[in-house]
């Protein structure tokens, strides 16, 4: 029988963190979801040809793997990734990365491609995604959700600044729904020079901790990263641990293969699973357009991102300098919860019922945007679908290995 989240969550964990290719877990398991829902539709068919024969599964990752072009350029002919199974869009990912190129000048006129995987939205009163202007840009995450479907319904054509053609469209949305379902892609805690917390939006300046990515995640009950004297830090577990922990503990002596099968299973149960039971309350009201999908999920994943740092208590908290911008860091504690709840358990929870939404919001986003494209270029009718799709039972298999 599975013991506590808390013991399952680190059993995998040292070994996500020393390997690439667990890290994107969660967003496989999304993509996983709606490759299963839309299995045999015409708009898994539009995919397919789109992405040629990638599967979304594999497709997700990819926005993150060409982080690994920041170092060298997208030109270093030995830089990782290369996608030379599908040329063509090797091609397009790489004009997409020259044409939004690393910059941490948030008056740059040239968006940087990481800018497009979070909203930074202060958490520290309830609030929603147009209260403010604090953390939000033009090129965050929910304008740029909005960039991608307007390229696949032809309102933007693909020749336009960003370089996002129809392929490379489909490959973001299918990461960007995923990040937008993960709390501190969308919130983030603001803090003024005294270390307390405080809200831009309401007129007092502070510094923000980008989402939990510099502030050490101190946990009540110890995780083997501590226990292996590992830091831990709050974005990154949410990224990771909180996703491993919904996967079976495994022993530590067990090789890295055989822990990489075993959890490629567990993960293909979990997926299974997913696409059999709709998860509650995935679907939007009619009246809410396409086209406002983001800002709405941006709202629903706020009170989430708020309870994700209420739970916590920052300590040590000071300016810190980053490159050429200077951030908040320090230390976040686990305080003790009215609900009794461990934080890496209510994480966990939070998280699994988050991935499940987010496959099949993932399904529907495609189905829409894709249909919608084909219902503005020909008068032909389209097939019916189920949206989402029923799943397929046949055997499907399984993506390579990042």
């Amino acid at each position: 029988m599975k013991k506590s989240i808390l013991v399952s969550l680190g059993a995998i964990v040292l070994f996500v963190c020393s390997s690439f290719a667990y890290g994107p877990t969660g967003h496989e398991i999304v993509g996983g979801i709606a490759d299963k829902l839309l299995a045999n539709t015409p708009t898994a068919a539009r995919i397919n040809a789109l992405i040629d024969g990638m599967t979304l599964e594999k497709a997700v990752v990819i926005p993150d793997e060409i982080k690994s072009w920041d170092k060298n350029g997208a030109d270093d002919p030995s830089g990782f990734p290369h996608y030379s199974d599908h040329p063509k869009i090797d091609n397009q990912l790489r004009d997409f990365w020259r044409a939004n190129q690393p910059t941490h000048d948030l008056n740059s006129a040239v968006p940087s491609h990481h800018w497009f995987h979070y909203t930074d939205v202060p958490v520290l009163n309830a609030a929603k995604y147009s209260d403010g202007k604090t953390g939000r840009s033009k090129w965050d995450i929910v304008h740029m959700i909005n960039y991608c479907i307007a390229v696949l319904q032809g309102e933007t054509l693909e020749n336009n600044p960003r370089k996002i053609t129809k392929p490379v469209a489909v490959i973001l949305l299918a990461h960007y729904v995923g990040d937008i379902h993960q709390p501190l892609h969308v919130g983030a805690e603001y803090f003024d020079e005294a270390g307390h917390a405080v809200d831009p939006d309401k007129g007092k300046a502070g510094l923000g901790d980008e989402g939990g990515n510099t502030f050490a995640l101190h946990l009540k009950a110890r995780t083997p990263e501590e226990m292996t004297h590992r830091a831990l830090k709050l974005h990154p577990f949410w990224d990771n641990e909180a996703v491993m922990a919904n996967l079976p503990s495994l022993p530590f002596t067990m090789s890295k293969e055989e822990r990489y099968e075993k959890t490629e299973r567990a993960k293909r149960r979990l997926i299974d699973r997913f696409t059999r039971e709709e998860p509650t309350n995935w679907r939007l009201p009619r009246n809410v357009a396409l086209k406002n999908y983001a800002e709405v999920w941006a709202d629903e994943i706020l009170p989430i991102a708020r309870e994700a740092h209420e739970r916590l208590r920052f300590t040590n908290v000071h300016a810190q300098h980053e490159e050429n911008r200077v951030v908040a860091a320090g230390v976040a504690r686990e305080k003790s919860a009215s609900d009794h709840v461990a934080y890496a358990d209510w994480a966990a929870k939070i998280v699994r019922e988050e991935l499940h939404k987010a496959g099949w919001r993932l399904a529907d986003l495609l189905k829409q945007a894709l249909t919608s494209t084909i219902t503005n270029a020909t008068s032909a009718p389209i097939p019916p679908e189920v949206t989402p799709a029923e799943p397929n039972t046949q055997a499907e298999t399984q993506p390579s290995h990042p």
